[in-house]
Order: C-alpha cells, then structure tokens, then sequence
C-alpha cells in the first residue's frame, strides 16, 4: 500500500490530533480511521464521470505515535470501481498539503 506517513508523534500532539480529527471528519466504524473528503478539482476525469461513486476519500489512521494516510482513492459506496485508484500527482500532492495543512493549524513540528 502506498501510504504518507508521520511517525514519531508525541502523545500531546497525537491528543491534538485527534481531537481535530474527531472534529472535522467523519470517523470510521475502525477506530482510529477517517475519511478526508477529496476536493473535486483534484478528481481524475473517470472520478468525475462517476456520480454514483460520490464523493470520493482518503483514509488516515491515527495510531498513538503515527498518522497512516492511504494514497487511494476510495469511494464508501462501493467496495470496487475502475474508478477507485491510487492517487496521481495532482490528488497526492493536494492530499500531503492537506495532512500538512492540519500540522500547521495545530503547530505540531515534524
């Protein structure tokens, strides 16, 4: 699995994390998962062409010392679709601003 990790968390920053996670995002029935909504700018034309499959997400798992981000492209409606891919530049470098983005808001330093 293609995957953005940040490890090494302390366990103040992994409490504010979470917290904004919890806040934010919609949470798995796994705990620790969550869905980030996928801006529809940075969706790939067979993406777009998809209104069934909408909206489209990343997953991010949220550990004690690490944060998971999983650079495929997922829809919850279906469990598979052409569709359904891993991220291209585009989508994973919006994706890495936006994990990065939430470390910023938090002032957490990596």
């Amino acid at each position: 699995m293609k995957q953005y990790v940040i490890d090494e968390l302390r366990f103040e920053d992994f409490k504010k994390i979470k917290t904004y996670l919890d806040d934010k995002f919609t949470a798995s029935i796994l705990d620790g998962i969550y869905w980030i909504p996928i801006e529809k700018r940075v969706l790939t034309d067979a993406q777009s062409g998809h209104l069934g499959c909408h909206p489209f997400f990343f997953a991010m798992r949220l550990e004690q010392n690490s944060l998971s981000c999983e650079l495929l492209v997922r829809t919850r409606n279906r469990i598979r679709c052409e569709c359904m891919d891993y991220a291209n530049g585009d989508q994973r470098n919006w994706f890495i601003r936006r994990v990065d983005s939430i470390f910023d808001t938090l002032n957490i330093k990596t």
